[in-house]
């Protein structure tokens, strides 16, 4: 029912790519990505206005995942309606923050989403209770780690029921450590060695939201971080030559 939560669970390095309001996301949705991020907090995708765009990548390979502006249940509840299998809440600082993203993500009993018929691809079901229990056991929840208490809460927040991954926010984790976009150094890298470690030790996922520019994307998957993103443009663009340089021109 959901390709990503099968992945994850794999244990295989899940790959996936952001995605902006001014383009086709059915093209990177059938390129062979395992997800693709819609950010409502930092880029100019508006939460109600997603299920078009979603709805397109029916029967794709990537899954759509929705990075909420806040840990707020109405957005949650807007990302979920329009179709998202993977839902990203930014700033989760304690086990009850990250308690209460889980309910916001969940139908009764396991939490407090407001019903509003099926939504998203699931399958087929033969009854709406089945649909449901099916959306709760199949959702990916990803809690953001930005922050120092965030960091002094680890073990509390991977071990909350639903949590599947650890997601590290690097710019705002940087700063909050003092040492702004400086992702080499030392004291920035035994904070991701921490983050991978709480991860392990709950068995839920550590996931990286972007590779900093200049850095190797299997650094962090040595590393422990098995889910991250990956700009699609480069790519795009050096297929394209490869395609314009096999052309008699």
């Amino acid at each position: 029912m959901n390709a990503l939560k099968d992945a994850i669970k794999s244990g295989r390095t899940v790959v996936g790519t952001t995605v902006t309001p001014d383009i086709d996301v059915s093209v990177p949705a059938a390129a062979g990505y395992d997800f693709l991020l819609f950010d409502t907090q930092h880029s100019a995708w508006e939460i109600k206005q997603l299920r078009p765009s979603i709805e397109t990548m029916r029967g794709k390979q990537a899954a759509p995942v929705v990075r909420v502006a806040a840990n707020q249940p109405h957005l949650i509840c807007f990302a979920l309606d329009a179709g998202a299998r993977g839902l990203i809440v930014p700033m989760v600082n304690t086990r009850a923050e990250a308690e209460a993203a889980v309910r916001a993500c969940h139908y009764f009993p396991a939490g407090n989403r407001s019903n509003a018929g099926v939504r998203g691809e699931w399958g087929e079901f033969k009854s709406y209770r089945e649909y449901m229990d099916a959306v709760n056991n199949e959702l990916v929840i990803f809690p953001m780690i930005e922050t120092n208490e965030a960091l002094e809460n680890l073990d509390a927040i991977a071990s909350v029921p639903g949590v599947d991954a650890l997601l590290v926010g690097p710019s705002d984790l940087s700063i909050e450590l003092g040492v702004p976009l400086d992702y080499k150094c030392d004291h920035y890298q035994r904070a991701l060695d921490k983050i991978a470690a709480a991860a392990a030790k709950h068995g839920v996922v550590a996931a990286m939201y972007f590779i900093p520019p200049g850095m190797e994307p299997n650094f962090y998957v040595d590393k422990g971080f098995k889910l991250i993103t990956m700009p699609w443009a480069p790519w795009a663009t050096a297929g394209i030559q490869n395609g314009l340089a096999g052309i008699k021109r």
